[in-house]
């Protein structure tokens, strides 16, 4: 069983680990594609199993709401409930019965955790599906021949040590020996009777099964023979990872690096400007153009522009070759932003359905290497794109950053104009209009510098003598008006 290598990108793991955080950069190919981020005492439960209890039952909206242990209830949708049979999910929970479920999203915003009860136990080469019997392969597996005798042999295991369970062969079993998949079928099994047990003896709301940290989920989803090296910088994690790999891929055993250099690892691999780069709105292409990433609660919009881009075809070949251009680099975006939900994307309008097709193609093929599930639909003549990508987690620019106190998440303050004219509409209100008299105005420094531009045409509309101070602990908008 072996893989065409050649196509295959050349990927690095580096592991920054520092005393409240750990951050995880997945590079392809040297550019860094994925960013994996898990701080202490922060919830990371996606992938954890409880026991639960049911609160409320909405036949309306059909969903349930369970405790699971934390303040927010978790979501239960009727799709995610085993036994339903096109039944109401009212005639299948009830209030107070207890349940096992699995999170598959983390709380977002508002919106508590998302949880199903199709529960599966993920390993390095098979994921079991205990509530399911059939035997799947991963479609990234492209040779027919190697997902054939893979489904032979996993339905023979199946047959002899899962009872009657299911499982789905992962893409990283395309190599692996016969011995190697038995190990981890018995050893799921074994995983998945001792979570029954705990869920039969324990009270809900239970934490039953507790799934790795980010650090072993990296080593277990991604590490193969196209990563080059794994290197870790904190010699825990570096034993814990190198443990975990030679007990399931001892081949890749030296793969598994600790990183010793006195420059951090981040700014060595130069890691850091692509972090700060993260909160940037608007990208440059390459040729000139440009795209703007604007998210929101609901969705996420994506805006591409020419630029200076003038190109030496014709206008409609230049508007493409931006379009594909901004395809790859929106589909690098989404990937490293870690955005998930509703995403549009408005493409520079092009005429030709040869062309929206090219683009579209572009867009499809770039999203490839994408570990989340995307779905993407047919581009429309104004060059509009609607997709979705599978959100697990909050976007990481949500988690590293907060709402603006200034513009409150609008991403706009008003402008220097805009505050010398209401400054000076509210000092007229307060002085009635009436003419003498000493006025001081406090303001942040740049927009006391903007206003004394001003100052003859304000003190001649307010009819009075205008002292402008400036004070640097004021924010944009924020301003005192004293009458002296």
């Amino acid at each position: 069983m072996s893989k065409n290598v050649e196509t295959q990108p050349v990927v690095e793991v580096l592991v920054n680990t520092s005393f409240e955080e750990t951050r995880i950069a997945i590079l392809e190919n040297e550019r860094v594609n994925e960013l994996v981020w898990e701080r202490r005492g922060a919830l990371n439960i996606v992938g954890n199993i409880y026991k639960g209890t049911v609160e409320n039952v909405l036949p309306g909206i059909s969903s349930a709401f369970l405790n699971i242990g934390y303040e927010k209830n978790a979501y239960l949708y009727i799709s995610d409930v085993i036994g339903t049979d096109k039944k109401n999910i009212d005639k299948v929970l009830h209030k107070g019965q207890e349940v096992m479920v699995q999170v598959v999203k983390d709380a977002i915003s508002t919106k508590g955790m998302k949880v199903t009860m199709d529960v599966t136990l993920p390993g390095r080469y098979l994921v079991l599906t205990p509530h399911q019997s059939f035997v799947g392969v991963s479609k990234n597996i492209e040779s027919a021949e190697v997902r054939h005798k893979l489904n032979e042999v996993v339905q023979d295991l199946a047959a002899k040590h899962l009872n009657g369970m299911g499982c789905i062969v992962r893409t990283e079993a395309e190599e692996a020996t016969h011995d190697e998949l038995e190990r981890e079928v018995k050893y799921l099994y074994r995983q998945w009777q001792s979570i029954l047990k705990k869920f039969e003896t324990s009270r809900s709301p239970k934490l039953l099964h507790e799934d790795m940290d980010a650090v072993l989920q990296v080593a277990r989803d991604v590490l193969s023979e196209n990563v080059q090296v794994y290197l870790l910088d904190n010699k825990n994690d570096y034993e814990r990872v190198r443990d975990f790999v030679e007990k399931n891929s001892p081949d890749l055993e030296n793969r598994v690096q600790l990183y010793k250099g006195k420059t951090p690892i981040f700014e060595a691999y130069n890691i850091e400007p692509e972090i700060d780069n993260l909160r940037k709105i608007k990208l440059p292409l390459p040729n000139g153009g440009s795209i703007i990433i604007q998210e929101a609660e609901s969705l996420c919009a994506i805006d591409v522009n020419t630029g200076k881009f003038t190109g030496n075809k014709s206008q409609e070949e230049t508007v493409t070759q931006t379009n594909i251009e901004a395809a790859n680099e929106i589909a690098h975006q989404l990937r490293l932003r870690n955005i998930g939900g509703i995403i549009v994307i408005d493409f520079i309008d092009m005429r030709k359905a040869s062309s929206r097709r090219r683009v579209l193609e572009a867009l499809s093929q770039a999203v490839q290497g994408d570990r989340a599930k995307i779905r993407i639909l047919p581009i429309t003549k104004l060059g509009l794109v609607e997709m979705t990508r599978e959100r697990k987690r909050a976007s990481t620019g949500s988690f590293i950053s907060e709402e603006c106190p200034e513009c409150h998440g609008s991403g706009r303050v008003l402008s220097a104009e805009s505050m010398r004219i209401k400054i000076q509409r509210e000092i007229y209100d307060l002085t009635n209009g009436r003419p003498g008299g000493n006025l001081r105005v406090v303001l942040h420094p740049m927009l006391a510098e903007a206003i004394k531009n001003h100052q003859d045409d304000i003190e001649q509309n307010i009819h009075r003598t205008l002292k402008i101070q400036a004070d640097p602990q004021l924010a944009w908008e924020d301003y005192k008006i004293v009458l002296e």
